[in-house]
């Protein structure tokens, strides 16, 4: 069976995006992957080549998803800290509800904490992209920085690495079952740490 175009298979991608960030990797069957990308088992295999080769192009999207949704707080005419502090509240924002249901949990965090050390290449994949974020974050600093935003003896590598752990929480966070406004106050809590590392 000749391989979907490119742009069904972005769709499928898509889908297989929302079926294994609800259920996780190892409780989705080959049935539910049939089933959410209306595809039969000959063509998922000629198409992804097995499960692990699907779901490690699913969080590829997932990375690009990410990344697109940080480019658009950074590029969008907000810039410096504004632009992380638009970024840290579109995570908690209704923008990221769906069909009335908060946002899930980072997938790339759900899946270091799923897979079995038998599953390493997905688990060095997930870090790896979580590096690669890590970095965005830090060079956007540190063009913040040149432009004199944030103070000059403030190691950019390193708070970049606190805001990844404060992205990492609030995605997190929204597993628990509170209300929606709370999402937002702990966003704007986070983005407030940020206002220390300003230049005066």
């Amino acid at each position: 069976m000749p391989r979907p175009a490119r742009h069904d298979r972005q769709q499928a991608l898509d889908r297989a995006v929302d079926l294994f960030w609800e259920r996780g990797y190892h409780a989705t069957s080959m049935k539910h992957i049939e089933q959410a990308l209306d595809m039969r088992p000959g063509s998922l295999y000629a198409t992804f080549g097995s499960k692990e080769g699907l779901f490690s192009e699913v969080l590829n999207r997932y990375a690009e998803q990410m990344a697109d949704e940080l480019s658009q707080c950074l590029q969008g005419g907000s810039v410096g800290l504004q632009g992380f502090n638009d970024y840290l509240l579109a995570l908690a924002g209704p923008c990221q509800w769906r069909d009335g249901a908060p946002p899930r949990a980072c997938m790339l965090i759900k899946t270091l904490l799923e897979v079995n050390p038998e599953d390493s290449q997905l688990r060095a994949q997930a870090d790896r992209i979580l590096g690669l974020m890590e970095q965005r974050f830090a060079a956007a600093l540190k063009q913040a920085q040149a432009a004199g935003e944030i103070r000059p003896e403030v190691d950019c590598n390193r708070l970049a690495r606190l805001l990844q752990a404060q992205v990492i929480g609030l995605r997190c966070f929204t597993e628990r079952a509170i209300d929606s406004t709370h999402f937002v106050e702990l966003a704007e809590d986070m983005a407030a740490l940020l206002a220390a590392y300003r230049t005066p």
